[in-house]
């Protein structure tokens, strides 16, 4: 009776070590969409096809395929371009590429996505703010988007929600299997700012810090409405903005130390964000 219950639990064992387990994990098929803040302008090493796009293969998309052994990366992020471009060829310096959402297909399992930025005009409204000279013989940049009584950044951030909900419906029409990620935009200015470091005067970069906050949290919102995830790129980035010192800033300044693109991601940034990428598409926040 021992003798036969031994050989029936080898037996089964055995029949155990040949059939694979029901709920293997699957190599994910990834799908990286953005702009700039995707990209990595600059950042070594900068790679092609779409070299107009100005993308790096050390940007937070390819560093998270690695760290979650992805079988496929489609990475079509791309320096400048905005939600039109998800659905139309975008212009570059180096020719046309591709509508962003024609990397989708049936079998992606997982898509980022980073956009919005251009919508409103993100990297003109920090240039903007630029002052090289402080009051009273610089000017402030913050009232020059107050019309009327009303915040014009907010009203263009708020005219972008509905746009966002739509371009999640539709990668999930595209991609019906994949998990989707709206990825918010890092800490671009801290409180008070540090001029002359930085030549953005207090009121400006508390301004900027206050719209950029504004804008995170309407994607947030946006993306928790259309059923997706938000990845938070603004917390993690706290203590790394570019009034940091060089090796410990995440973004570069106007005059940046690092190769990247002003007020853009450099290496280390974009390995801090593929930190927090990794930790939401696996779920170990």
């Amino acid at each position: 009776m021992v003798r036969r219950t031994f050989t029936l639990l080898a037996a089964l064992l055995l029949a155990l070590t040949l059939v694979p387990p029901a709920h293997a994990a699957q190599a994910e098929i990834y799908v990286a969409l953005g702009d700039s803040a995707a990209s990595g302008p600059l950042v070594p090493n900068q790679i092609g096809p779409d070299f107009g796009c100005l993308r790096s293969d050390r940007n937070y998309a390819h560093l998270t395929a690695q760290n979650i052994g992805a079988s496929t990366l489609r990475d079509v992020t791309c320096s400048g371009a905005d939600t039109t471009d998800m659905y139309q060829p975008q212009s570059t310096e180096l020719g046309d590429v591709p509508p962003q959402l024609d990397a989708l297909t049936p079998d992606t399992t997982l898509v980022t996505v980073q956009i919005g930025a251009n919508d409103v005009g993100l990297t003109g409204f920090i240039e903007d703010c630029l002052n090289l000279l402080p009051p009273p013989i610089g000017d402030a940049c913050n009232d020059d988007y107050i019309e009327n009584g009303q915040d014009t950044w907010r009203l263009k951030t708020d005219a972008l929600r509905p746009r966002l909900t739509t371009l999640v419906s539709d990668i999930r029409a595209r991609a019906p299997q994949a998990r989707i990620f709206v990825v918010g935009y890092a800490t671009y200015a801290r409180p008070n700012g540090c001029y002359p470091r930085v030549p953005i005067i207090r009121a400006d970069a508390n301004y900027i810090r206050a719209t950029l906050l504004y804008f995170n949290q309407m994607l947030a919102e946006q993306a928790a409405g259309a059923g997706a995830g938000f990845i938070d790129l603004q917390t993690p980035s706290v203590g790394h903005d570019p009034c940091t010192a060089p090796g410990v800033r995440w973004i570069e300044p106007y005059v940046p130390a690092a190769p990247a693109a002003p007020f853009h991601p450099n290496a280390l940034g974009m390995r801090g964000f593929a930190v927090a990428v990794t930790a939401a598409v696996t779920g170990v926040l």
